[in-house]
Formats: C-alpha cells, sequence, structure tokens
C-alpha cells in the first residue's frame, strides 16, 4: 500500500515551522536604540542582558531598548568587543526569557532564517548557510576567529539580530558590521562566550605570539619522529614580541602548541584564547631536522 503525500500540506507544514521558528526567536529579541540614524536588534542572553552588535552603538549612554511588549526601558553598556562586533546591555527590569541557543555548530547548506527587531514586531528573511570559516580580519583591523556566510538578506536593522535555524534557536549573532556590509553571523558558541568574559570583565583577553605562518606539508623525512603530515611555517617573527622572547625563529616549523597538534593557522587561533593570556605554555617545533620544545609566554592582542 503506497502514501500519497500532498504537495501542498508538505509546503503548509515547512511554511507554518519557519512561522514558529521566527515567533519563537522574535520573543527573545528586543529593538535596540543606540545610534541617530534608526534602531537596531538585540538578542536577550541572559537574564536582563542582551547581546547586540557594537557597531550600532554610537554612544555609550543614553541606551534603550524596547521590549516584545513595546515598554522601553533604559539600558546600561557591560561592555564592548570590537573584533567580533559583539557589545552587551544590561537592562534592569526586562523580564524577557533568555532565547535557545543551538547545541551543536551550524553547517554549509543549513536552512537559517535571519530575524530581527527594527521595529514594533519581529522580521525574517530566508536563506541557507553559506559558508563557514575564520579567522577573519575585519574592516576595524580586528580579528575575528570564526563566522557563519548567510545569503539570507539583512533588512535595515538586522544587526544584533538573530541567525537562528528550523527551530528558532540561535546559530549567531547576526552583524554587518564586520566585513563591508556582508550579512556575516558570530557563532551560538562564541557569542556566548564572549558575553561571559565581558560579564566577567569587560573586556575580552585575546592571546598574541608575534609571528606570521603558513602550513607546509612535512615529508616523512623531515617530521623528526613525529606522524603528523602538516605543520606551520614561521615566516616572520616581530621583534620584541612574545615569540621572539621565547626564541621562536624563521624557518620553525610549528606542530604543537600547549599540547594541541598544529597543522593549519585556524588552529593556532583558536588556542590563543583568553584563558591562556599571560601563561607559559610549551610550543613543539621542528628547527633543522631536529624536534624541540621552547616555552612562550602568551601576550595579549
Amino acid at each position: 500500500m503506497s502514501t500519497t503525500i500532498d504537495a501542498s500540506e508538505l509546503l503548509g507544514a515547512i511554511s507554518n515551522q519557519m512561522a514558529d521558528a521566527v515567533e519563537r526567536a522574535g520573543a527573545a529579541l528586543v529593538q535596540v536604540r543606540g545610534r541617530a540614524r534608526g534602531p537596531a536588534s538585540g538578542i536577550v542572553s541572559a537574564a536582563d542582558h542582551v547581546l547586540t552588535a557594537d557597531h550600532v552603538l554610537e554612544r555609550d549612554d543614553d541606551l534603550s531598548v524596547v521590549a516584545p511588549d513595546g515598554r522601553e526601558l533604559a539600558a546600561r553598556l557591560v561592555g564592548r568587543d570590537p573584533a567580533s562586533d559583539l557589545a552587551l546591555l544590561r537592562v534592569t527590569g526586562l523580564g524577557v526569557a533568555p532565547a535557545s541557543f543551538v547545541a551543536t555548530p551550524a553547517r554549509v547548506g543549513q536552512i537559517v532564517l535571519a530575524v530581527g527587531r527594527p521595529g514594533a514586531t519581529p522580521m525574517a528573511s530566508f536563506g541557507i548557510v553559506s559558508a563557514i570559516g575564520g579567522p577573519l580580519r575585519t574592516r576595524r583591523g580586528a580579528m575575528l576567529e570564526q563566522f557563519i556566510q548567510t545569503d539570507a538578506i539583512p533588512y535595515p536593522g538586522f544587526s544584533g539580530g538573530a541567525l537562528v535555524d528550523a527551530s528558532g534557536a540561535v546559530a549567531g549573532l547576526l552583524t554587518t558590521g564586520i566585513a563591508a556590509g556582508v550579512a556575516l553571523g558570530v557563532p551560538a558558541a562564541l557569542a556566548r562566550r564572549i558575553a561571559d568574559a565581558i560579564t566577567g570583565g569587560g573586556t575580552v583577553r585575546r592571546g598574541f605570539l608575534g609571528i606570521s605562518s603558513q602550513p607546509v606539508e612535512l615529508p616523512p623525512a623531515q617530521r623528526a619522529g613525529l606522524t603528523q603530515e602538516r605543520g606551520l611555517l614561521v615566516v616572520r617573527v616581530e621583534p620584541e614580541s612574545p615569540a621572539a622572547r621565547s626564541g621562536l625563529m624563521i624557518g620553525d616549523v610549528l606542530t604543537a602548541f600547549d599540547g594541541q597538534t598544529l597543522t593549519d593557522t585556524d588552529e593556532l587561533q583558536a588556542l590563543l584564547a583568553g584563558e591562556r593570556v599571560g601563561k607559559t605554555v610549551p610550543v613543539q617545533v621542528i628547527r633543522g631536522g631536529i624536534l624541540a620544545t621552547l616555552q612562550v609566554t602568551v601576550g595579549q592582542r
């Protein structure tokens, strides 16, 4: 016995699911008023806390948000992170349940919705995850660890809003302030870590070695007994940098950092996390065909 699926019923079910996702996400979105040319959006990330895009806050005071029920409330800037274009606001008495965040990272090809609240009600656009990448040097000259690119349309006022999955869970914070108007999302896990760092100290600490490097293949005869096939070739060492003080040299091949294998620059950037700033960690290198370990004290960018 065969079962025929009615195309209109299937389309209707998908349509309703998308509308439900927007409604669910919109319940945790606020309008953010922090610039002269028009409001932006913000995500309620925790009780009385709103994550938004840093570039939409053109002032540090006289900030306010409009809750989903229409209340306008004063907001206080907790801190900013220009590298990720994120800012955190505290809104006493907001009383809005925090957004749900995805449990797993977004994937290329995944259907997503861009949802913002530039007006009294949520707005949305439909798209897919076009690419996931990073690190990315932003137009402010800072380095963003990871980003989500989408073809969903970023309508005016969407910056600070949410990039959500089909269930309405936040996959990323949407911004057009990182790469000259291109719609990018700061991944949910990264955005939450940054929010926690801002809550703890008002700033985000990022590690700094002071090198330029590029991935290289390691022929079997040049692996110094290691099994990994790739490493990072040091092509520049900044004078007086943490790398220079540790003895790293041009021509060294980095193979591990603080016990973690290195095969590309993204891995090194990810390991230069805030908790390693100021700490001395081992760096494994191949130099002249010999495996060596140096101790480097991670600086702060």
